[in-house]
């Protein structure tokens, strides 16, 4: 199976960035754990200020770690504890977040 790209997008409520870096610096294991299970690797997320860039690798498919994901409590947990400082577009189906569709890639 090829891996497949996952990006996204989202912002930083003002004033929230030093808050943000801290709680991903100090990720749960449980956390990790979910999204190694999910097949996630190589998770990147990017910072402008506000604006956030994400990106990962999906060794089992986008569709599987979504659905990973989206399944998880540990995953709604997180969620629900960075809502205070993070505004995320999500998709309706997967309550991931939104991806954004490559439009280039060199290899």
């Amino acid at each position: 199976m090829t891996i497949e790209r996952y990006a996204w997008s989202g912002r930083i409520k003002s004033g929230k960035l030093a808050e943000y870096k801290r709680r991903h610096d100090e990720l749960w294991p449980d956390m990790k754990a979910v999204l190694n299970a999910a097949g996630i690797g190589n998770y990147t997320i990017f910072t402008d200020g506000e604006r956030l860039f994400g990106y990962y690798e999906c060794a089992k498919g986008a569709a599987y770690a979504a659905r990973a994901q989206a399944e998880s409590p540990v995953v709604a947990r997180w969620n629900a504890y960075m809502a205070d400082v993070l505004e995320l577009d999500t998709d309706p189906v997967t309550g991931a977040q939104k991806r954004l569709q490559a439009v280039f890639r060199l290899d």
